[in-house]
C-alpha cells in the first residue's frame, strides 16, 4: 500500500470489557503494516446512543481507564465517541485526544453547538474532533456542524483539528453529499466509515477500494476481536485479520475527477433504481395474491391505461421521453403480471 492515509481509525463499536479491547487493540497494532503503523488511532464506543432502551448502551465512564491501557502500554491514540458535554469533558481529562461526534447528534445542531462550546474549557491545541454526516442526507447541515467546531477556541485561543467522517445514510453512500463537502470544504480532510455505509462486513472491502479511488483521507472502520459476538454493530463488524487482509489489497488508484465522483453516484441511483423495481414487483405478488383469492381477473386493462396516462404526464413535466417512459412501464407491467400468475 503506497498511497497516503492521514488517520486509520479501527476498533470495536463499543467498549465492552477490558479484555476484549486490550485484545482487540494488540490484533490491530499487530496485523497493521509497518509503514501506517503512526497513522493507526484504536476507536472504542463508552457511550452508545442505541435506538432501543433495551440494547446495549455503552459501559460508560468504566472504560475510560481501559483506554488509558491501551494508549499507554500500546502507545496506541484512542478515539471515543461523546454526545454531550459531560462526556467530552471526563474524556479530555482522561487523556483521550481524539473524538467523534456521531451521526445521531449530528443530527442536532444545539446538541452540536452544545458540544463546541464545552471545549472552551480546554487546550484544544492537541485535540482532533470528528464530525460525522447527519443521518440524513442534508450536506449544509453537516457543514454547518463542522463550522461550529472550527470557530470555537478552548483556553489556549486555538481551534481544534477539524475532520469530517463519511458513513453514509440509513446504509446508503450519498455520495452527493460527499462531493457537495468536497467542493465546499476542500481543506478539511475526509475519512469514510464503511461499516455504517453499509451495515454488512461482507461489503466494507468493496467501499474501502471507493475511498481509495475517490481519494478520501482515511478510514474508520469496526473491527471486533469476536464480531458474532459483539453487543452492538454484530453483523458490519470486521476481525483484525479481515482488516488487515482489506488493507493489504488496497492499490494507489490515479487522482480522483468528477467523472470518477458521477459515476459513483449514479452506481447508487441505479442500485436503488433496482431495489424499488424489487420491491414493486413483491407488491405485485401480494396483489396476484389477493385477486386470485377474490377471484379476480389478473389482467385488467382499465387500471394500466390510467396509470400509463398519469405516467406520461410525469414524463413530459420532467423532460423525459414519452416513447421511453411508455416502453419501460410495459416492461414492468408484463414482469408485474408474471408475478402475479
Amino acid at each position: 500500500m503506497t498511497f497516503d492515509w492521514k488517520h486509520i481509525i479501527a476498533g470495536p463499536c463499543a467498549a465492552e470489557s477490558e479484555e476484549q479491547v486490550w485484545t482487540t487493540a494488540q490484533a490491530i497494532a499487530q496485523s497493521v503494516p509497518d509503514e501506517i503503523r503512526h497513522k493507526l488511532i484504536f476507536r472504542a464506543g463508552l457511550w452508545k446512543p442505541r435506538t432501543s432502551p433495551t440494547t446495549f448502551q455503552g459501559i460508560g465512564d468504566e472504560g475510560l481507564a481501559w483506554l488509558q491501557r491501551i494508549q499507554r502500554e500500546l502507545d496506541l491514540p484512542v478515539a471515543t465517541e461523546v454526545t454531550q458535554p459531560e462526556q467530552l469533558h471526563r474524556a479530555i481529562e482522561a487523556g483521550l485526544r481524539h473524538l467523534w461526534v456521531g451521526a445521531r447528534t449530528s443530527a442536532n445542531p444545539i446538541q452540536v453547538q452544545a458540544l463546541a462550546d464545552a471545549l472552551q474549557d480546554h487546550d484544544c491545541s492537541q485535540l482532533t474532533i470528528y464530525i460525522k454526516n447527519p443521518v440524513n442526507n442534508d450536506p449544509a447541515l453537516w457543514i454547518g456542524n463542522i463550522q461550529r467546531f472550527l470557530s470555537v477556541t478552548g483556553s489556549n485561543n486555538q481551534a481544534p483539528e477539524v475532520y469530517a467522517i463519511h458513513r453514509g445514510c440509513n446504509h446508503r453512500p450519498c455520495w452527493d453529499m460527499a462531493y457537495f463537502l468536497r467542493q465546499q470544504m476542500p481543506t478539511i480532510p475526509l475519512l469514510l466509515d464503511p461499516s455504517h455505509m453499509s451495515g454488512d462486513a461482507n461489503r466494507i472491502d468493496c467501499l474501502c477500494k471507493n475511498a481509495v479511488q475517490l481519494q478520501y483521507d482515511g478510514l474508520m472502520v469496526e473491527v471486533h476481536n469476536h464480531p458474532s459476538q459483539a453487543l452492538s454493530d454484530a453483523q458490519q463488524q470486521l476481525t483484525p485479520a479481515q482488516f488487515a487482509a482489506i488493507l493489504g489489497s488496497l492499490t494507489e488508484e490515479e487522482e480522483a475527477t468528477q467523472l470518477t465522483w458521477l459515476r459513483q453516484m449514479m452506481n447508487e441511483v441505479d442500485d436503488e433504481l433496482w431495489s424499488v423495481v424489487a420491491r414493486r414487483m413483491e407488491v405485485s405478488r401480494r396483489i396476484g395474491e389477493y385477486k386470485r383469492e377474490q377471484g379476480m381477473e389478473i389482467v385488467q386493462p382499465t387500471r394500466y391505461e390510467q396509470m400509463v396516462t398519469s405516467r406520461l404526464a410525469w414524463a413530459q413535466s420532467h423532460d423525459l421521453d414519452p416513447h421511453t417512459v411508455r416502453t419501460i412501464m410495459d416492461a414492468l407491467h408484463q414482469e408485474s403480471i408474471r408475478k402475479q400468475k
